[in-house]
């Protein structure tokens, strides 16, 4: 045998007939706002990592032209071939004659034709030495496109 007290109406209004308590109809923020919270740390920490690599400036497809005041470098790579200005070089060469061609100058212009059957990787080795160089005006060519037929 137990004795209950309970008075008063804030304690009657939260039991409904017969004593059983009614769900509150509330959502609790405290899981929510750990979610939220972690997610943020998550992505504070992974943001600086995906703004890292190689900075390009590619052409747009189908736009205007190239218009370089100084006279470009120009590299093509082609399947197991690389030319600096038509002439075949090996890459671990490349940076020196750059430099050399440019007269130390970093400011001139390289324009990159690459087969565009070449896997990324030979690409990407051919712009990292380009860009370890000190060149910072890097163009990928590319073709136009043609036009639809109709």
């Amino acid at each position: 045998m137990g004795l209950n007290l309970i008075s008063g109406t804030a304690d009657r209004s939260r039991y409904g007939r017969g004593g059983a308590r009614r769900p509150i109809n509330e959502i609790n923020m405290t899981p929510f706002i750990d979610v939220v919270l972690v997610l943020l740390i998550i992505f504070m920490i992974s943001a600086p990592m995906l703004s890292t690599g190689v900075k390009v400036d590619l052409p747009r497809a189908g736009g205007a032209g190239l218009n370089d005041k100084k006279n470009p470098l120009e590299v093509r790579v082609t399947r197991g071939q690389i030319y600096l200005q038509d002439q075949p070089i090996k890459l671990a060469d490349l940076a020196a004659r750059l430099t050399a061609i440019a007269e130390n100058k970093a400011e001139t212009p390289v324009h990159l034709r690459a087969d565009r059957t070449l896997p990324y990787e030979q690409v990407m080795q051919v712009i990292s030495t380009v860009r370890g160089a000190g060149f910072a005006k890097l163009a990928l060519v590319t073709e136009q496109p043609s036009a639809p037929t109709k």
